[in-house]
């Protein structure tokens, strides 16, 4: 999943949520460097990944851009994942996408010296173009794929996904929506599990 649904998956403890949206940026066993909360948060990003990339669902999405994208298929769908969580917030939340997202910010300018370096690089601008808030739209997904592809220098090719996006729109969408539940109910689950494993 992409950085919405991690934050989405933390519940409401503030360094957990750190550690699920920075784990990417933590190798191996460089979780034990941070603080107890935030690395439950990296273990619990390491199981929603290993969750999710086995999930038939997820690989159904996938499917659907094996051919164009190769092995960027994963990455794509996550972005697009988030694009739909985005878009249905109010099923999953009764807090506007809008207030939730800003009080993210706020956490990331707060925790700012717990950041790895390449979110320290990276949170700057996510937070000056709100890339969260964008994810709503298929344009601010557009922003996101050329983005990712520039990191690629032009090989992913992913800032053409849209096209897939619009093609199968609503296929990619109840993917979506039946994979999250599951994905909800497992996350919950694991949370609570390491929370007993770290007496939080």
């Amino acid at each position: 999943m992409n950085f919405l649904a991690h934050i989405y998956l933390s519940g409401n403890n503030e360094l957990v949520t750190i550690g699920n949206f920075v784990a990417d940026g933590v190798r191996g066993k460089k979780y034990k460097d941070y603080p107890e909360e935030i690395q439950l948060g990296i273990l619990l990003h390491r199981d929603i990944d290993t969750f999710t990339d086995a999930h038939p669902v997820f690989r159904r999405s996938t499917k659907r851009l094996h051919k164009n994208y190769g092995h960027y298929s994963g990455v794509i769908i996550d972005i697009f994942f988030d694009h739909f969580l985005a878009k249905n917030w109010s099923e999953y939340s009764t807090i506007p996408l809008s207030k939730y997202v800003n009080e993210f910010y706020k956490s990331l300018r707060t925790n700012f010296e717990l950041l790895p370096t390449r979110f320290k690089r990276l949170t700057p601008s996510m937070i000056e173009d709100n890339w969260l808030l964008s994810y709503a739209s298929i344009e601010g997904i557009q922003q996101v794929l050329n983005g990712m592809n520039r990191r690629t220098d032009g090989k992913s090719k992913m800032n053409k996904a849209t096209t897939e996006l619009k093609k199968y729109y609503n296929d990619f969408e109840s993917d979506f929506t039946e994979f999250f539940e599951e994905l909800i109910n497992f996350s919950n689950k694991k949370r609570h599990e390491l929370e007993k494993q770290f007496k939080i």
